[in-house]
């Protein structure tokens, strides 16, 4: 015979709990200190983790402050933020939930990601900058004509 689970208000709000849970062990932290540290009192914030409640977006801003993870990535899970428009979120989302690495590996990870990110914005722009036919950067990185007889 199955365990029954308590009813929660949607799946994307049990995996923003447990989301929530894991950073908050990952930085060592019982449920009294986050709740000291952010002013939401202890037995709201065991129901988000457990995912009863739906926190507010200013009550998932404190959290991401205090769990030092990014706003955005907690929106996105809250549901509050659609991941579709803000892509780099998933990766951010994937990096921050991994218990095995460190914060200074999860923080590193996100920059290259980022940096990564922004090179291809600029390369696609200078891109569809570049007219046909048009000289300009595009034109760098065209071979040379063979010119063999």
């Amino acid at each position: 015979m199955s365990r029954l689970r308590p009813t929660r208000i949607g799946d994307q709000l049990g995996t923003l709990g447990e989301f929530i849970a894991t950073q908050r062990r990952t930085a060592e932290l019982s449920l009294r200190q986050l709740a000291e540290q952010t002013g939401i009192s202890n037995p709201y914030l065991s129901q988000i983790e457990r995912g009863l409640r739906k926190p507010s977006a200013e009550v998932l801003q404190q959290l991401s402050k205090a769990l030092r993870v990014s706003a955005e990535s907690l929106y996105v899970r809250a549901g509050i933020l659609d991941p579709e428009d803000h892509p780099s979120t998933t990766v951010e989302m994937a990096v921050l939930g991994d218990p095995g690495l460190t914060e200074r590996q999860k923080h590193v990870l996100i920059e290259i990601h980022t940096s990564f990110v922004k090179e291809n914005e600029r390369n696609a722009a200078d891109l569809a900058a570049a007219a046909p036919g048009a000289a300009g950067p595009a034109d760098e990185h065209r071979p040379a004509p063979d010119r063999t007889p």
